[in-house]
């Protein structure tokens, strides 16, 4: 789907807000044989601004994972008979953000003969400046060499402090 710019409007307490997530189906179908396709339906979750705010981190994990469990079967013939009913309509990003996991990909894993890839995932998502309404948490290797998830995060100042400060209650001692 194309996704048109991003508006940096004010979000008022009251406004929907959307959490949008690709989710992988190819366990959900018997592809054909030597098919090496994506296999991808696109979700979302919907709370408002409000709600997201006044709750922890894992009221918006849970709205995540209650959607990704209703994509079905069903859900994904629906969305592809909506998609070519109505030619692929816009993906509005619109009080939404978008978060995608690309930790399986293993792009450390890719070699084309020159060399192994030192990194790879997305560049920038959206060309306009300010902050990025989308997120893609992937494999990363320290500099010990010790291999983990990096979850790359733009947020203004006030906000990236309270978002350690709940992570930090979350983690504990982890």
């Amino acid at each position: 789907m194309a996704m048109p710019h991003h508006s940096h409007a004010t979000i008022d307490s009251e406004d929907e807000v959307r959490l949008i997530f690709a989710i992988n189906v190819r366990n959900k179908f018997n592809l054909p044989i030597g098919y090496y396709g994506n296999g991808i339906a696109v979700s979302l979750a919907l709370t408002t601004a409000g709600k997201l705010c006044q709750n922890p981190l894992e009221y918006a994990l849970e709205l995540i994972k209650s959607a990704k469990n209703n994509v079905t079967k069903e859900y994904v013939r629906s969305l592809i008979d909506l998609l070519v009913i109505n030619g692929r309509p816009f993906l509005t990003m619109v009080h939404s953000y978008f978060v995608s996991d690309i930790t399986r990909i293993r792009f450390e894993a890719l070699d084309f003969g020159l060399a192994k890839a030192a990194f790879g995932g997305p560049g920038k998502i959206f060309p306009e400046p300010g902050l990025d309404p989308a997120n893609f948490y992937m494999p990363m290797k320290n500099s010990q060499g010790k291999e983990g998830i990096m979850v790359p995060m733009s947020l203004p100042t006030l906000a990236m402090e309270r978002f350690v400060k709940e992570l930090d209650s979350i983690l504990g001692d982890h």
